[in-house]
């Protein structure tokens, strides 16, 4: 027993040997993204995340009036125009402008992998606001329309799962080093700005925004792993350019 116990983990061994050092890592940084996640669900459906939720919210409000946020009203405006990169029409578009230049460098398997990633990040975005049912602030009043249930946030999980998502693909089509650190940049700055402003709005508490970041992240991690792991097989080889 204890020889054939020994076997096993040898082989285990030896297979974890030719895996890339980088899919270990990103396979271990994927399981700490989910643990986090389901920490943060079990301590929100416990309301142990309430007073904390509250206090951030309504100190982002002017102290005699709970419908007026702080700053100027440029502010208030810029945190709408940010939170609409987070929309639906926003993430479409550039969702959309991806794929037109996938197309014309002829990468449509590129393009399947990004249209999978995207419609399970909606999905599996859906279904987590329906199983957690989480009801929207009512703290402050809304400075934004909402639809749905606050756990997750949509706009912060869809705006991690498309813009992670598109900024890693233009990143490993891309040759020079500086540009691919400008694009992965650009995708990780827009993810932040829409999560802040759905707090500053209002229509999410700290915790949803946190928890769709953690899942939108963890969603395009998994994308990019199993990506990673088809192209080391030569199943998602660009496509030949035209002559």
């Amino acid at each position: 027993m204890h020889q054939r116990l020994r076997n096993t983990l040898f082989k285990l061994f030896q297979r974890l040997k030719t895996v890339e050092p980088l899919l270990l890592v990103s396979c271990l940084i994927l399981a700490i993204l989910t643990w986090a996640f389901i920490e943060i669900a079990d301590e929100v459906l416990e309301q142990e995340t309430h007073a904390f939720d509250k206090w951030v919210i309504r100190s982002l409000r002017q102290t005699d009036d709970p419908a007026a946020p702080l700053g100027p009203t440029w502010v208030q405006d810029l945190g709408r125009d940010l939170t609409a990169f987070g929309g639906s029409a926003a993430l479409v578009f550039f969702t959309v402008v991806v794929i037109g230049y996938l197309w014309i460098e002829r990468k449509t398997r590129m393009i399947l992998l990004l249209l999978s990633a995207a419609l399970g990040g909606l999905l599996l975005s859906s279904s987590l606001k329906y199983f957690f049912a989480r009801p929207r602030p009512d703290i402050v009043p809304h400075l934004a329309p909402v639809y749905t249930s606050s756990f997750p946030s949509g706009h912060s999980m869809l705006s991690a799962v498309i813009y992670l998502t598109l900024g890693a693909l233009l990143a490993s089509v891309i040759a020079r080093p500086l540009l691919k650190i400008y694009v992965l940049a650009v995708a990780i700055t827009l993810t932040l700005l829409v999560g802040l402003s759905r707090i500053y709005l209002g229509v999410h508490y700290p915790t949803d925004v946190i928890a769709g970041w953690i899942a939108g992240l963890a969603w395009a991690l998994l994308c990019w792993i199993i990506a990673h792991w088809l192209q080391r097989r030569h199943q998602i080889e660009d496509d030949d350019p035209e002559p």
